[in-house]
C-alpha cells in the first residue's frame, strides 16, 4: 500500500508545460527500472551456473561499466544532434534486443555478447532527464527531476521481489529476460506515443519565458549557447546526415564540454559520487563485524533507505521553494550534511546511530544528485543537456571503477576504512564549491566555448 500511495504522488501533476509526456516520461522511468532491476540480481547466479568463473564473471561485469563509462557521453551528444525522440527510440529498441539475447545465452560467450548492446545504449534515464528538461523552465527544474527520480525509485523497489519470484519457477531466469525486453518494446510504445507537437511548443514557450528568470542566469548567456530554435531545426535535418558527420559533430561538442569551465561541477559530482559509493561498499560486512548484524538487517536497512529516497524525490518542490530555487546553496548544504552523516555512521557507536545516520541520508544523496543535475544543465545551458548529462553519467562511471579499488585498500585498515575516506573525499568537494562559489554569484557567467 505505502509503495502505491508513493508511486501515485511521484505520478502526480507537477508544473509542465506538456503535461502528458511528462506523465508518460515517468511512467518509462518506473517501468525501465522495474525490468532491469528484475534481471540484473540474478545475471551473476545465471553465469555462473553456465560454468562461469568468478574472474570471468567479472570481467565481462566490468566490461559492461567500461562500454557505459565511453558511451554515455557519445549517446547523450548524440540525443542533442540527431533528437531526443529518435534517440531514446533507438536507445530502447536496441536495449530491448539485448535483454532479448539474454534470455536466449545458453552458454557463457552468448552472455557476454547480450551485454554489449545495453552496454552502449542502455542511457534510456538520462535522454529521458534531457527531455524532461526542455519541457520544463530552470526553476521548475529540480522538482520534475525530483519526482522522475522518485518514480524510477518504486520500480527499482518491485522489481528484485518479482524477479526473485519468477527465478523460482523452471527457466525463471530466461522468462524475467523476456519480460525485461517486452517491457523496453512497452516503452517504446509510449515514446513513439509521445506528443511531439505539443512538446515542441512547450519547448519554444518555455525558451522564451526563462531568459532571465533562472536563479543563475545562465540563458543571458544564450548568445554564446547554441540558439534553441536552429538546434530543433538541426536535429530534424541531422536524423539524415551520414554516420560520419554525426560522428564529427558529436566529437566536436565533447571537445566544446571539455573546453569549458565546468570542471569544478564535475569533479563534485565525482568526489560525492565516491564518497557515497564508499560508504555501501561494505555497508553489509561492516554491520556484521562491528555490531553483530545479520546481512538480512542491513538489506532491509538499505530497502528503507530506498522508499525513504522516494519521498525525498517528492518533497523536493517545498525544498526548492524554501530556497528560493538557488540550487547552488541547496547543493552545499545537501553535500555538507552528506558528510556529516557518513562521519556520523563511521563513528558509531551502536546500531540506532547507524539507523538514524541512513534515515537522514537517503534525503541528502537524493536531494544532492539532482541538485547536480540542475547545476550542470543551468551552468552549461539546456541546448546540450544530452551532452551534459552524458558526461555526467561518464562522470559516475568513474567513480564506480575507482570506489572499489579505494574500498579493499581502506578495508585493510578498518571495517570504518571505506566509510571514513568517504567523509574526506566530501569535505574536499565541500571545498571545491566554496572555492568557486564567486562564479555561482556572478549569474552563471559559465558557457561552452565554441568551436
Amino acid at each position: 500500500m505505502s509503495v502505491a500511495i508513493a508511486l501515485w504522488a511521484t505520478l502526480g501533476p507537477y508544473p509542465c508545460r506538456a503535461p502528458l509526456s511528462a506523465l508518460r516520461l515517468k511512467l518509462l522511468g518506473s517501468e525501465d527500472l522495474f525490468g532491469v532491476s528484475m534481471v540484473v540480481p540474478l545475471m551473476n547466479l545465471h553465469i555462473k551456473s553456465l560454468g562461469a568463473s568468478h574472474t570471468v564473471a567479472g570481467i565481462i561485469g566490468s566490461l559492461y561499466g567500461i562500454m557505459q563509462l565511453f558511451s554515455s557521453t557519445f549517446v547523450g551528444c548524440w540525443s542533442d544532434i540527431v533528437g531526443r525522440r529518435y534517440s531514446l527510440l533507438a536507445c530502447i529498441l536496441v536495449s530491448a534486443l539485448g535483454y532479448f539475447l539474454l534470455g536466449t545465452s545458453t552458454t557463457v560467450l552468448l552472455f557476454a555478447i547480450s551485454r554489449v548492446p545495453v552496454g552502449i545504449f542502455k542511457h534510456t534515464l538520462s535522454i529521458s532527464k534531457a527531455l524532461l528538461s526542455d519541457l520544463v523552465s530552470g526553476r521548475d527544474r529540480p522538482l520534475v527531476m525530483g519526482r522522475f527520480n522518485a518514480a524510477s525509485s518504486v520500480g527499482f523497489i518491485l522489481g528484485p521481489v518479482v524477479g526473485g519470484y519468477l527465478t523460482e519457477l523452471e527457466d525463471g531466469f530466461y522468462q524475467t529476460s523476456f519480460i525485461c525486453a517486452s517491457i523496453f518494446l512497452l516503452n517504446a510504445g509510449l515514446v513513439w506515443m509521445l506528443p511531439w507537437s505539443e512538446e515542441n511548443t512547450s519547448n519554444r514557450q518555455h525558451q522564451q519565458d526563462n531568459k532571465g528568470t533562472d536563479s543563475f542566469s545562465a540563458k543571458a548567456n544564450h548568445d554564446q549557447h547554441l540558439n534553441s530554435a536552429p538546434n530543433r531545426a538541426m536535429a530534424n535535418e541531422s536524423f539524415f546526415w551520414s554516420p560520419w558527420t554525426q560522428l564529427a559533430t558529436v566529437l566536436k561538442r565533447i571537445k566544446a564540454i571539455a573546453c569549458s569551465d565546468l570542471w569544478d561541477i564535475f569533479l563534485v559530482r565525482l568526489l560525492m559520487s565516491v564518497a557515497i559509493l564508499l560508504y555501501y561498499s561494505n555497508f553489509s560486512l561492516a554491520l556484521e563485524e562491528r555490531f553483530g548484524v545479520k546481512p538480512l538487517f542491513a538489506g532491509y536497512l538499505m530497502s528503507y533507505s530506498s522508499a525513504l529516497g522516494v519521498l525525498a524525490g517528492c518533497l523536493l518542490g517545498p525544498i526548492t521553494r524554501l530556497y528560493q530555487h538557488n540550487t547552488y546553496r541547496l547543493l552545499l548544504h545537501s553535500s555538507t550534511l552528506t558528510c556529516t552523516l557518513i562521519l556520523l555512521y563511521a563513528s558509531a557507536l551502536s546500531i540506532w546511530m547507524v539507523i538514524l545516520s541512513s534515515t537522514f541520508l537517503a534525503f541528502s544523496t537524493t536531494i544532492g544528485r539532482t541538485c547536480i543535475i540542475d547545476l550542470e544543465l543551468t551552468i552549461g545551458g539546456n541546448e546540450a543537456s544530452g551532452t551534459l548529462l552524458g558526461v555526467g553519467q561518464s562522470v559516475t562511471s568513474v567513480g564506480r571503477i575507482i570506489a572499489p579499488l579505494l574500498s579493499g585498500f581502506s578495508q585493510e585498515f578498518s571495517p570504518c576504512g571505506p566509510p571514513s575516506l568517504g567523509v574526506g573525499l566530501a569535505l574536499v568537494a565541500i571545498l571545491v564549491m566554496n572555492a568557486n562559489k564567486q562564479k555561482y554569484r556572478s549569474h552563471g557567467n559559465v558557457n561552452l566555448k565554441k568551436q
